[in-house]
């Protein structure tokens, strides 16, 4: 098997869940910046032209973070991350869930269609007076998680997990492209800085 991945939060939610998990893979990076994703050689393995993908033995392809995650976790060695019974897995991937339909997708629009504009807009259809709308629903749903972070550890409740991951992997990105994490979500940030601890952030 091999990961292609490349920069942005997405290819980092699977870099560091892989960290997290001690998985090693042989790996392939595109180039965002210039188009390389969209370039035919990379369509042939992926043909929405998204990074990452995960390439396998037998040359199918397994894209979308959550499914590659969930992949290795069922096929590689070790405890898996995502939870041992079907009702923690089931809890896992509930709160994956909901952080990326209420933070990953909307930060990751809310940057598409303002910051990001010139990068995207000859790649898919931008709607510059959505962003701010975007980032603010962003902002809603953080409010509503910091009250959770009040009486728990990590999103899901007391165990690390992958909506933990796809989270902070999102919320760093968010740091650096107009979207920071706000400062009076006091458990937002201390829940944070415990992620940003683990070796497996920088992957």
């Amino acid at each position: 098997m091999k990961i292609i991945t490349s920069i942005g939060p997405n290819p980092h939610v699977v870099r560091m869940f892989m960290a997290e998990r001690g998985i090693e893979l042989p790996s392939e990076t595109v180039d965002l910046r210039s188009g390389e994703n969209r370039a035919e050689a990379f369509l042939k393995v992926n043909p929405a032209g998204q990074s990452p993908a995960l390439v396998l033995d037998d040359g199918n392809v397994v894209t979308e973070i959550t499914a590659i995650c969930e992949y290795l976790d069922e096929t590689q060695p070790g405890t898996p991350l995502l939870g041992e019974t079907p009702e923690a897995r089931a809890q896992s991937r509930r709160w994956t869930r909901w952080v990326d339909l209420n933070v990953c997708e909307p930060m990751a629009n809310g940057f598409r269609f303002s910051e990001g504009l010139p990068m995207f807009e000859s790649r898919m259809r931008c709607l510059p007076e959505a962003a701010p709308g975007l980032k603010a629903c962003v902002q809603d749903k953080l409010g509503w998680l910091d009250d959770r972070l009040a009486t728990q550890d990590y999103v899901g409740g007391d165990s690390f997990g992958l909506a933990d991951i796809m989270l902070y992997c999102f919320q760093a990105f968010g740091n650096v492209v107009g979207q920071p994490l706000d400062p009076k979500f006091a458990n937002v940030g201390a829940w944070f800085e415990r992620v940003a601890a683990r070796p497996s952030a920088s992957a």
